[in-house]
């Protein structure tokens, strides 16, 4: 069983990298961002209530993220492992995470940081914007992301980092480069139960 987290600022490719790794290694893809799009398309009493914050920008609660996730994660609990995208954002949630990870007696193996600059993710945004038709990806709304994450979610590299747990990835090099080197990182956690601790 392979336990994964992915996580980086707004527009980093960690959706795309999360798939990628999870079609590899055969996971379950938990993405965060896809179930609260998913409740706000379907127009249910969960997506109106997460709406207003998603397309602000901002964090939704963690008593209702927490929620979702579990709910999801429950189902896969003897699957052949998880990644968790986007999820969690907060040093709450990572604790809460930890905790029912805990309860089920399941090992949370790695958290995967990307690392992008901050004018190539404008850059990704904007472009993404055209295409997607996403009410997130504009200007305004990347400056406020980019505040939250600042501010609630990379605090979280210390926490697993304490925890011996965070592979650092260059996520500015092509998909393809990027995906190969998270799958020989993940390799080699296997083989020999260590992380890479240098930036790869």
């Amino acid at each position: 069983m392979l336990n994964l987290v992915i996580f980086g600022p707004p527009g980093c490719g960690k959706g795309t990298q999360s798939a990628r790794i999870a079609e590899r290694y055969g996971l379950v893809h938990l993405s965060s961002g896809d179930m609260l799009r998913n409740e706000i398309e379907k127009d249910t009493t969960l997506g109106k209530q997460v709406k207003k914050y998603v397309e602000k920008g901002l964090l939704v609660p963690d008593h209702i993220i927490l929620k979702k996730i579990y709910k999801s994660a429950i189902k896969y609990i003897n699957s052949a492992g998880i990644i968790f995208d986007g999820f969690p954002r907060t040093l709450v949630q990572a604790v809460m995470l930890d905790r029912f990870l805990h309860k089920k007696d399941i090992l949370l193996d790695m958290v995967i940081l990307m690392l992008v600059d901050r004018s190539e993710l404008y850059q990704r945004l904007m472009g993404r914007a055209e295409d997607s038709g996403r009410k997130d990806d504009n200007e305004k709304v990347f400056h406020v992301r980019m505040k939250v994450y600042e501010k609630e979610t990379h605090c979280l590299k210390n926490y697993y980092k304490k925890q011996s747990k965070i592979l650092q990835v260059n996520g500015m090099e092509p998909v393809g480069d990027v995906s190969d080197k998270i799958a020989n990182a993940i390799n080699y956690y296997c083989k020999n139960n260590r992380i890479y601790s240098k930036v790869i």
